[in-house]
């Protein structure tokens, strides 16, 4: 026989514990009574809905799409650093772009879209392109030096040059001012939060500078005694044809390389200085001043 205190003490005890209980639900289903704060709250929502890189897009964020940026030193470090790791380029995609610089030039610069979309960033990760690019410095480098009777320590002195000097100072240069300029003047005013790398300016670069190398530094190499030696207008046209295909080539992929990019406007500003290459080539044939015999004479004056 149970007190009856003892009853009244257990209804209490099932009332207090029940709208303890309701409390306790109420509170975990109104954000009111959460115990987390906004902020954490904010955060994990903001989190929980990628934002997408390019405002106005219709499209996803891709799955892969990385959420932060690597500064500009990090992207310098990782790339350098991937330099000296030769099984970890991809050589056969770098010799496919080389090839389509000549036959589809527009293909080359597709792939910088979905870097942007998949690594958020234009410029190049994989250093197999530089790579190639150096080694084919010193295929035609060595052709030079047999043309003009260079010895072991000037063929050594003539690819720093052309390898340290004329290609990657140089392209620094030409890269830098293509940078400030395009980030300066073209960007939309829609995409003014975004910019163009220096390392994609740079990219850019060595892809237009590879057709002219072949076409200065390996056919020129076919005809050098008609260019050094013969003083007709015949050696003058054929000397300078060679320069105006050479950097025509350069002037269109760099402005392929530019146009591709969606944040930039009116890029055809890049091809402007076709007209002045033509003329500059007519003025040079009036005048009779051999280009290519230049060339030549001052990488024998330099090393010699």
């Amino acid at each position: 026989m149970s007190h009856p205190g003892s009853g009244g003490n257990s209804n209490i005890n099932n009332n207090s514990s029940s709208s303890s209980n309701n409390n306790s639900i109420h509170s975990f289903s109104n954000p009111k009574h959460s115990t987390r704060s906004p902020s954490v709250i904010s955060n994990s929502s903001a989190h929980s809905v990628p934002l997408s890189y390019r405002s106005g897009s219709a499209l996803p964020t891709p799955v892969n799409h990385r959420q932060s940026c690597m500064t500009a030193a990090a992207k310098r470090y990782r790339f350098l650093r991937r330099l000296f790791k030769f099984r970890q380029m991809d050589f056969e995609f770098a010799a496919w772009q080389m090839v389509y610089l000549f036959t589809a030039p527009r293909k080359v610069f597709r792939n910088s879209y979905y870097r942007k979309q998949t690594k958020s960033q234009f410029a190049r990760d994989d250093p197999a392109f530089l790579v190639l690019l150096c080694i084919w410095l010193g295929v035609t480098g060595l052709g030079f030096g047999f043309v003009l009777s260079l010895g072991l320590k000037d063929l050594f002195v003539f690819l720093l040059y052309t390898v340290f000097v004329d290609t990657l100072l140089a392209g620094a240069v030409v890269a830098t001012i293509l940078w400030f300029l395009v980030n300066q003047y073209l960007v939309k005013p829609t995409c003014q939060d975004q910019d163009v790398e220096w390392g994609y300016s740079f990219d850019v670069h060595l892809n237009a500078y590879f057709p002219p190398l072949l076409i200065l530094h390996f056919v020129m190499l076919f005809f050098y005694n008609v260019l050094l030696y013969d003083d007709t207008l015949l050696s003058v046209l054929l000397g300078n044809t060679l320069w105006l295909l050479a950097l025509g080539y350069y002037i269109y992929i760099t402005f392929l390389g530019y146009s591709s990019l969606p944040i930039l406007r009116n890029t055809r500003v890049l091809l402007f200085a076709l007209p002045v290459l033509l003329v500059l080539y007519l003025v040079t044939l009036l005048t009779r001043f051999n280009l290519s015999a230049t060339l030549i004479s001052f990488y024998t004056l330099r090393v010699l």
